[in-house]
């Protein structure tokens, strides 16, 4: 989809438009501490794509203004804008033009609070948004980096859809660890009510050496797992990290998630590391796959806990980048301060 940039007369100059978009995720299969490739511990983590809500962003650049002058839209949007505002040094810089200030703004559907991605995707948004402004399409590597300077830890939702593992704290890819994730369908659900979570709450893990052994083999693991596209394999995977994560977020609700996927022939489960968002794993050639589906989602709602949508690893669909910057470059598809929460649609 191409969106023109427009222009309009203002007072400081000549105004310009651009517009960005980000999709989320559903959490995490894998995430843990790693060795990178100089044999150095650092936090990684493997998300799992979820089509479907995502944060568009639009930012009116006005030359001649203040740097300082940057406004946002809804005002708690603070990383958004943090991210717009070093987006406009490195644009300005490559095109050799003075930085200015603009207005943000900001919409979308994804829920907060819930480990999906919400702020990584409005920051990632506006840093496409303010490229587009500028004519530019930035590389993903640059988008990682301010990022994360913008919100300390980013998903790597500005990456193409194979499955990477990612230093979410230093902005760079680990590992590519395939083409794609072996086929799956996941029953998604919300734990605690679908209350939001403040990552920043959240106790810090720390790691040993045989944490750094499991989470090494786990990655070794899913290595497998998407070479041979084993759908068991993944959800051992995926079971195995959330288990760990479970030692940190306490979900009153994990067992209960566990037995009903042992119950209805489900291959594993996955969790936000950082939320409550999860998912209950199925191969795709599992025999009564429908029955199995529903009665996964009679259980879950059995058991108060809210049955949010069903999808699949291989039918991501493609993203939407928007802006006449980012023209034919689609590609598969914690939270700032307190706003209001979207409803994820139901199963």
């Amino acid at each position: 989809m191409t969106v023109a940039t427009t222009r309009a007369a203002s007072g400081a100059g000549t105004a310009v438009v651009g517009t960005g978009h980000a999709s989320c995720h559903h959490g995490e299969i894998l995430q843990g501490v790693f060795l990178d490739s100089r044999g150095r511990r650092c936090a990684g983590l493997v998300t799992l794509p979820m089509p479907g809500p995502g944060a568009r962003a639009e930012f009116t650049r006005r030359p001649g203004t203040a740097p300082e002058d940057v406004s946002v839209t809804p005002d708690d949007r603070a990383k958004a804008l943090r991210a717009a505002v070093l987006a406009v040094r490195e644009c300005a810089a490559r095109r050799r033009e003075p930085v200015c200030g603009g207005e943000l703004r900001l919409s979308g559907d994804i829920p907060v609070g819930l480990g999906m991605g919400s702020s990584s995707s409005d920051v990632i948004a506006a840093i496409r948004a303010v490229a587009d402004s500028f004519g530019l399409r930035l590389p993903p590597e640059t988008i990682a980096r301010l990022s994360v300077r913008a919100e300390r830890a980013s998903d790597p939702l500005m990456l193409d859809g194979r499955p990477l593992l990612f230093a979410q704290r230093e902005g760079r890819v680990l590992e590519v660890l395939g083409d794609a994730l072996p086929p799956a369908v996941v029953v998604g659900c919300a734990l605690g009510g679908g209350k939001p979570v403040d990552t920043l709450s959240l106790p810090a893990q720390a790691h040993d050496d045989e944490d750094l052994h499991a989470y090494e083999r786990l990655r070794s693991l899913l290595r497998r797992a998407i070479a041979e596209a084993d759908p068991a394999l993944l959800g051992r995977v995926a079971t195995a990290s959330a288990r760990r994560a479970q030692r940190v977020l306490g979900h009153d609700e994990f067992d209960a998630l566990v037995e009903i996927g042992g119950r209805v022939g489900a291959v594993g489960l996955q969790l936000a590391h950082s939320g409550n968002v999860a998912g209950v794993l199925f191969d795709p050639a599992s025999p009564d796959l429908d029955r199995r589906l529903r009665r996964c989602a009679r259980a879950l709602e059995d058991s108060g806990i809210p049955v949010t949508r069903t999808f699949t690893t291989f039918t991501t669909g493609e993203e939407l980048m928007d802006g006449r910057a980012h023209s034919g470059s689609g590609r598969p598809t914690g939270p700032d301060t307190s706003r209001r929460r979207t409803r994820l649609p139901a199963l």
